[in-house]
C-alpha cells in the first residue's frame, strides 16, 4: 500500500530577518561614522631626542634677519639664495638620488609659513623632509 503525502514541504526561506539585519548594520555604520573625525591629520612630529633613520644629503637653512627678511642657504653655503632659486637648486642636487631627502634647518624666530613653504617644495617634487631640531 503506497501512502502518498498530500502536503509538500516548501523550500523557500523568509528574507524578512535578513533585511532586519542589513538595516541594523546600516544604522550601526552610520552612527559610528559620525564619531570619526574626518578632519584629523596623521602627523609625524619631529622629536629632539630621537634619531632619524634617513640620511639627508642636502640641507636648506633658513635664517631670520629681522623685519621679515629671510635668507635661504643650500648645503650651508655662505651666499644666500632667493626663495625662487631654492627649488631649482634642490631639483639639481637631488635628481640623481634614489631616495631624495633633504633637511630643513631654521632659526627659532623663523615663522612656520617659511618652513611650510619648504615642505611644499618637497611635496611638489616628491621629496622626503627632515626637520632638524636641537637635542633637549
Amino acid at each position: 500500500m503506497a501512502i502518498k503525502r498530500t502536503t509538500k514541504s516548501l523550500s523557500e526561506m523568509s528574507m524578512s530577518s535578513m533585511t532586519d539585519i542589513v538595516f541594523l548594520l546600516l544604522i550601526f555604520f552610520l552612527v559610528t561614522s559620525t564619531l570619526v573625525n574626518p578632519n584629523a591629520l596623521k602627523l609625524l612630529l619631529p622629536k629632539s631626542t630621537g634619531q632619524v633613520s634617513a640620511k639627508a644629503t642636502v640641507s636648506v637653512s633658513i635664517k631670520d634677519w629681522g623685519n621679515d627678511i629671510y635668507t635661504y642657504h643650500i648645503n650651508g653655503d655662505e651666499t644666500p639664495v632667493s626663495y625662487e632659486q631654492v627649488e631649482d637648486g634642490l631639483v639639481e642636487l637631488l635628481q640623481s638620488e634614489e631616495d631624495p631627502t633633504f633637511s630643513i634647518y631654521s632659526d627659532e624666530s623663523v615663522p612656520v609659513k617659511e618652513v611650510v613653504a619648504m615642505m611644499n617644495i618637497a611635496k611638489r617634487n616628491h621629496y622626503k623632509v627632515i626637520l632638524a631640531t636641537q637635542p633637549e
